[in-house]
C-alpha cells in the first residue's frame, strides 16, 4: 500500500495512499464519525493493531493485500476482535489470477468490497457507518 500510485498503476490506479487517507477523513467528517488510518508492511504489525482495536474503535476497514489469500493468523485476529470488519480490495480480484479469488479472511468480515479503486474505501466506511460500526 505504501507504493500505491507508483506500483502497477494500470491495476491499482495513480492515487496515493495519502489520497485515500484524505478521502476517508473527508467522508468521515460528512458522516459524523472518526477514522484513524494505518498502514503496515508486516503481518505481525497488522495483527498487533487488530488485537488493540476493541475498546478503541467501533469497526475496522482492512486491505490485507495478498495476506487475504493465505493468512490464517490474520483471519484469527479479525475473528477474535468481535468488531465489524470490512475487507477492501482496490482491484476486482475476481477478474484477476485464480489464487486471488479466495480470501481466507472474508468469512470473518461483515462484507467485502472489491474493484472500485480508491472509492472502495469510501464504500467500506459508508457500510460500517450504516451498520452503526464506525
Amino acid at each position: 500500500m505504501n507504493l500505491l500510485g507508483t506500483r502497477k498503476t494500470s491495476i491499482y490506479g495513480k492515487g496515493s495512499l495519502e489520497d485515500i487517507h484524505r478521502g476517508l477523513q473527508a467522508r468521515a467528517e460528512e458522516l459524523g464519525v472518526e477514522v484513524e488510518c494505518r498502514q503496515f508492511n508486516s503481518e505481525g504489525a497488522i495483527i498487533d493493531s487488530l488485537q488493540s482495536a476493541p475498546g478503541r474503535f467501533d469497526g475496522v476497514i482492512i486491505n490485507a493485500g495478498a495476506l487475504a489469500h493465505y493468512s490464517y493468523a490474520l483471519r484469527s485476529a479479525i475473528g477474535s476482535m468481535l468488531l465489524p470488519c470490512v475487507e477492501v480490495f482496490i482491484s476486482n480480484v475476481h477478474a484477476r489470477e485464480e489464487f486471488r479469488h479466495t480470501s481466507v479472511i472474508a468469512p470473518v468480515c461483515v462484507g467485502v468490497i472489491a474493484g472500485f479503486g480508491k472509492k472502495s474505501y469510501l464504500l467500506a466506511l459508508d457500510a460500517l457507518a450504516n451498520l452503526g460500526g464506525a
